[in-house]
């Protein structure tokens, strides 16, 4: 698989983004659902902690990856969907420690939405891998 990563722009380096990520004759490709912060009880765990909530469901988001045979690395393209944006923006840096961790730097979505399927839920991430 080739990967060329395009057009990071202005705020690519310090966002932990590219605008396009091609990738060219990959072999294998993983289409991740939606990814939230579930303890092991299965309830959301860190309820009100949107910090505590990006480190759970990046945890759970590599759990499914490595099941798969992908790191977080081979993530091409994420999406973070939350329920309160302004809580998000201002500890984004927790989003880009991860994404700077897994050597990831997919092209990428942020986006605020009304509701997620648990009101406990603040975010939730898919993610598309490809290898």
């Amino acid at each position: 698989m080739n990967r060329v990563d395009i057009d990071p722009r202005m705020f690519g380096d310090r966002l932990g983004y590219e605008r396009a990520v091609l990738i060219e004759r990959p072999e294998r490709w993983l289409f991740v659902a939606g990814h939230e912060a579930r303890g092991e009880d299965g309830a959301i765990a860190h309820t009100g902690d949107i910090r505590g909530q990006v480190a759970l469901s990046f945890r759970r988001l590599r759990e499914t990856l490595g099941k798969a045979g992908f790191a977080l690395a081979d993530v091409v393209q994420i999406r973070l969907f939350t329920v309160d944006l302004p809580a998000l923006t201002a500890n984004y840096d927790a989003v880009t420690a991860e994404l700077a961790a897994g050597d990831c730097r997919p092209a990428s979505l942020l986006a605020g939405v009304d509701a997620l399927s648990d009101p406990a839920m603040l975010l939730e991430i898919e993610a598309v891998a490809a290898q």
